[in-house]
């Protein structure tokens, strides 16, 4: 972190407030300033004079207090701030932010505030599953907010599930990518796919597979954070766009096909992370396929669908970096291997999705990274957005070896 980068926290109510102390430690000693802003429900947890004593700086509480009378305290503050820090961020903090509710020296202070915002979001996990949360979260990510994911673990309740503050650590490495800095993906076109396609076998059913698209998501929100102009090239999924990525929505591989070999002519590096299809209906019926009373077996025809890197390896010219993916269930690294070898890829990210925890249409992954030149790198079992950060550190690296 650059020195003496301001940084504004803000501690709003939950038990998790301990944890924010720990980060305002870690934050000065990065050689941030820090200012802490608190709601009043946060002080029924930690008093301000703690974050006092560690930040060497005044807290704010109220919006009436009038603490500097040559400014207006929640601008000034809002002017200061490089970087703002909602951690712990509760549902009722979140839902202001979302909704444009200005009503204490937190939300006041962080709705005049136009530096970067970093949403750390800690609550029993019923509370972060209620569709308004949600709702509340994905305007937050559409606004060109950062938020993080909770992590899994017990519970203030007394049980394991989702919604912990995540560690101080964990949260200093994701300000590290936010603080302004060139790297070599700085500007680099890159195009990332994610989800998985639908072929029609008639207008009511498809053939489809379990991708949620999490892992192309995470790549995408990665790249952005390291200062890449990035496309996401999505099929079907329930996740909200990352911040700061243009979105081209597909249905079926062939429109897949058509929007990563159009783009990829200007890009300069491509992922292909989608879980595309490979075979489809050779013929979609028009109307719904009914049952028949005297047959209990229908057929279905499939045929090949399109082949899309090996499209893109025909197109690729110097410099261009391209980024495979293969899910397999055995002889994970032989069939990988050759897949590398026969896509001209840079990269093959591979994954044995028949082992608990990896691959589709889950929260965590494990991968393993092949190169033509390097042996294989093996990740251990870790939520998507750490693989996506060691994925794009591998692509990083590979940009700057190219030149």
């Amino acid at each position: 972190m650059a020195t003496q980068r301001h940084v504004a926290l803000y501690v709003t109510g939950s038990i998790a407030v301990y944890k924010a102390l720990a980060l305002t430690r870690l934050l000065i000693k990065s050689g941030a300033a820090v200012r802490v802003v608190m709601t009043k429900a946060a002080e029924a947890f930690v008093t301000p004079l703690s974050f006092q004593i560690l930040s060497k700086n005044a807290v704010a509480t109220d919006m009436f207090a009038g603490a500097d009378v040559k400014a207006v305290d929640h601008i000034e503050l809002a002017d200061w701030t490089d970087l703002a820090v909602v951690a712990p961020a509760t549902a009722d903090i979140i839902g202001k932010l979302a909704n444009g509710i200005a009503d204490d020296m937190a939300s006041l202070t962080l709705m005049a505030t136009t530096a970067p915002k970093l949403i750390v979001p800690a609550m029993n996990q019923h509370m972060l599953d209620n569709p308004a949360t949600k709702r509340n979260i994905a305007t937050l990510q559409k606004d060109g907010l950062t938020v993080m994911e909770p992590d899994n673990g017990f519970l203030a309740e007394g049980y394991q599930g989702r919604g912990r503050m995540p560690e101080p650590e964990t949260i200093m490495q994701r300000i590290e990518t936010l603080n302004p800095q060139t790297t070599p993906l700085t500007g680099k076109n890159v195009i990332v796919t994610a989800g998985g396609t639908r072929e029609r076998i008639d207008p009511v059913r498809f053939i489809t597979n379990d991708s949620s698209g999490k892992m192309g998501y995470a790549i995408a929100e990665e790249m952005a954070q390291r200062g890449a102009d990035v496309t996401l090239i999505s099929a079907p999924t329930k996740l909200a766009p990352p911040a700061g990525v243009a979105m081209v929505d597909v249905l079926t591989t062939e429109d897949l096909a058509d929007a990563v070999t159009s783009a990829f002519k200007q890009a300069d590096i491509l992922v292909m992370a989608a879980a595309v299809a490979d075979f489809k209906p050779i013929s979609s019926a028009d109307q719904k396929i009914k049952k028949s009373a005297d047959n209990d077996e229908m057929t279905i025809k499939l045929t090949k669908t399109a082949d899309i890197l090996k499209r893109v390896a025909q197109m690729k010219r110097p410099g261009q970096l391209t980024v495979g993916f293969a899910a397999e269930t055995q002889n994970l690294l032989d069939n990988a291997q050759k897949k590398l070898i026969s896509k001209q890829l840079d990269l093959l990210i591979a994954n044995d999705v028949s082992k608990p925890g990896v691959g589709f249409n889950g929260d965590t992954n494990q991968v393993t990274i092949l190169q033509p030149d390097q042996a294989p790198i093996k990740t251990t079992l870790a939520d998507k957005h750490v693989i996506a950060k060691q994925v794009v550190d591998q692509i990083s690296q590979r940009v700057q070896k190219e030149g």
